[in-house]
């Protein structure tokens, strides 16, 4: 159990030193930043889509057949994760892409929406938390899927909230530690997830469900609409590319892991 422990207490770590990505935008040029962005968001797409339904969705249908539950349950609780996720980025979390404050607006609105941007994040990040806990407590094949899908859609997330954070009114050193306290949450989320989940059988196979629903809301409502931004054939090639790069990267982890 210790080391499942520090699978998961590692796991949670780099998730949350994800939050350091967001200087790149002071390190990179516009043009090569919108280029790694371009790239990231289809490949996140990818995990995400590839982790709900090449692991998430079958585990738990998995763990449900054993334990004696319905089919029916399982997805009632994927549509519960695409709910939840959906209220957290709609009523709390203020995405950048779904933002568009005037130029006029105070300095002090600027604070209000930034500081409420942050506890949006601390949530989502304890769920992320807690997800990864779940997954590890499933099976470390499935734990390291949901890790490596979980980062990669952090990336172009984070950079956004740095970068949200910085036109909130936050120094670039207080932004940057900011973000990390936020996304330290992540962390508190795999500790308790741990030991609460271990303690309660059946639990685990009712959030993996419910992960796999908050992930394809992500892919679906954040990241695909971002890539349609980008027009032209040769950018959708590659976008098309990347998102199945994505699906293979976790196919592949699950087969060589299990």
């Amino acid at each position: 159990m210790a080391l499942l422990l520090l699978w998961i207490l590692l796991s949670v770590l780099i998730v949350s030193m994800v939050s350091m990505v967001g200087i790149l935008t002071f390190l990179l040029k516009r043009a090569a930043l919108n280029n790694l962005l371009f790239a990231l968001t289809a490949f996140a797409a990818g995990t995400l889509l590839g982790a709900a339904f090449l692991d998430l969705i079958p585990e738990a249908l998995e763990i449900a057949e054993q334990a004696g539950f319905g089919e029916v349950k399982i997805f009632l609780f994927v549509l519960a994760g695409l709910l939840v996720f959906y209220s957290i980025e709609r009523f709390i979390s203020w995405h950048h892409h779904h933002h568009r404050e005037s130029r006029d607006e105070t300095h002090k609105e600027a604070h209000a929406f930034t500081y409420l941007s942050l506890f949006g994040d601390a949530v989502h990040n304890f769920l992320d938390g807690t997800i990864i806990a779940a997954s590890f407590i499933t099976s470390v094949p499935l734990g390291v899927a949901t890790t490596v899908a979980i980062a990669l859609h952090e990336i172009p997330q984070e950079i956004g909230d740095f970068a949200l954070l910085i036109y909130g009114g936050l120094g670039r050193r207080k932004a940057l530690l900011f973000n990390f306290l936020s996304a330290l949450t992540a962390v508190a989320g795999g500790i308790i997830g741990y030991f609460y989940l271990s303690s309660l059988a059946g639990t685990t196979l009712f959030l993996l469900a419910f992960a796999a629903g908050g992930f394809i809301y992500v892919a679906s409502a954040d990241l695909i609409p971002e890539l349609h931004k980008e027009s032209g054939m040769a950018k959708s090639i590659i976008q098309f590319a990347c998102m199945v790069a994505g699906m293979a990267l976790i196919f592949l982890i699950i087969s060589v892991f299990k």
